[in-house]
């Protein structure tokens, strides 16, 4: 865009919405970073704790899908800065709390308005960034996530350290009450709002004054590419999980490792995830800036995207089949590769080997997660892109809890490997899937009328 207003406009409103978003993360955890403050002085037991975060988490993931239907209808500014407010006074509700039920009802209630942070954030970076930037600016954005999540305990702990726990929520209670507010202020939902140019043609009217190309729910529903993307965004979130959540007992109580290899592992797999959020957002966007998404048929993203699934499914095969008990042989070839590294960092080769494959399997599994967001907002129609991501959001959390009683059931009744064998498997069955419709009709919704 030619007039410099755009530049200026986008640096405030990404940067109110990725502060915004930092502070939405930070005090959906800051029960967690304060936990075992509190229980200095409540006596709370594990069923109790259990209760209180799961209340959150139920909350969380009602709020998100009608959060993505709530932003396709009413202001996303006031969407997003709303729910930072609520956010805000619930944790200071919180902090003058002192019972269970309280505490479970107030987190519930937290819960709630954390849905309403995200899906405003695709709706307004649609309307302000072309295709060939939306990538790359969502997936900058959701970095807010780990910055919060890296440093909350930290700061949480300092502050618990010099006050107590009450103070800390209260706090950050209040910090984002008053961010809020700047967000309502500094926050556009489209470049009309301040006399630019919308971004993205509006939809032509009809008779009546009603849009003649907007879709309606039921033909976003019927379209056979939401449940592609539904499905396989299902196998990759519960695959995902099933690593993080796993993926540490599984090197400790099967594979003999040490349980600080296990916490290394974990850490290089959120420094791979990281990174192969941000690549994949860059990269995906430059194939778009060179084959753009007019054909409606295929997307430009899908290469890269079916690349990260192929190497979650190759680095989960190596996770199971290489890591064992055992001191790896001398002579297998990956030991005599990392050997000049293993001296380097101190490391045996064995154990770095472990943590790559924690690295590449967070890169590989980080990307898609944060393609298949970009592309269900992206492929649907302008005033149904919110309800799209709710919809294969949705699916994700079903995978995210596919990942837990009945991924563990697996190991209990048979092994960790076996376990994750299953889910490689499914990994590598949902990828080959994808290979094969990866030409389908993309564009979700109505099919435009050719002109006679």
């Amino acid at each position: 865009m030619a007039d410099p207003r755009y530049r200026y406009y986008r640096a405030v409103i990404f940067s109110a919405m990725f502060l915004g978003y930092t502070l939405y993360y930070f005090n959906r955890k800051t029960f967690s970073f304060v936990m075992p403050s509190v229980m200095e002085e409540i006596s709370l037991d594990k069923d109790d704790l259990g209760l209180i975060t799961s209340s959150q988490s139920a909350a969380y993931a009602i709020s998100k899908f009608i959060s993505g239907v709530l932003s396709d209808q009413m202001s996303a500014r006031w969407l997003f800065s709303s729910g930072l407010l609520l956010v805000g006074v619930v944790n200071v509700i919180f902090s003058w709390s002192s019972t269970v039920t309280a505490f479970a009802g107030l987190w519930f209630l937290n819960g709630l308005a954390q849905g309403l942070g995200w899906p405003p954030c695709g709706k307004v970076l649609r309307k302000w960034f072309e295709p060939s930037q939306f990538g790359t600016c969502w997936a900058i954005l959701s970095t807010s996530m780990n910055l919060a999540g890296g440093l909350g305990p930290i700061v949480a702990a300092l502050m618990a350290l010099h006050y107590n726990w009450r103070t800390t929520l209260s706090i950050s209670g209040l910090v984002c009450v008053g961010v809020s507010l700047f967000c309502l202020v500094l926050i556009k939902n489209e470049p009309s709002d301040v006399g630019l140019p919308n971004i993205e043609p509006g939809p032509k009217k009809g008779k009546k004054g009603s849009s003649a190309d907007e879709s309606t729910l039921s033909e976003l529903l019927l379209s056979p590419y939401l449940w592609v993307l539904s499905m396989s965004y299902l196998v990759v979130f519960g695959v995902k999980t099933c690593c993080t959540d796993w993926g540490q007992l599984f090197l400790i109580q099967e594979r003999g490792q040490s349980a600080l290899l296990g916490s290394s592992y974990m850490s290089a797999l959120e420094i791979g995830g990281l990174i192969g959020s941000i690549a994949a957002g860059y990269l995906s966007d430059r194939a778009v800036a060179r084959e753009g998404l007019a054909s409606g048929y295929g997307n430009p993203r899908h290469t890269l995207l079916l690349s990260m699934m192929a190497g979650m499914s190759a680095s989960m095969y190596l996770f199971r089949a290489t890591v064992t008990g055992d001191s790896p042989k001398e002579s297998d070839f990956w030991i005599l590769a990392l050997h000049p590294l293993a001296d380097l960092t101190g490391l045996t080769e064995h154990e770095l080997w472990i943590l790559i494959l924690g690295a590449t399997f967070g890169f590989s599994s980080y990307g898609p997660i944060a393609l298949f967001g970009v592309i269900a907002n992206e492929s649907a129609p302008s005033n149904l892109c919110g309800t799209s991501h709710a919809i294969v959001a949705l699916m994700a959390n079903v995978g995210g809890f596919l990942a837990g009683l009945p991924f563990s059931t697996i190991a209990k009744h048979y092994s960790w490997a076996t376990a994750f064998w299953v889910a490689e498997m499914t990994c590598t069955v949902s990828t080959v899937a994808f290979f094969l419709l990866r030409n389908i009709r993309t564009k979700m919704g109505r099919v435009p009328k050719k002109a006679d």
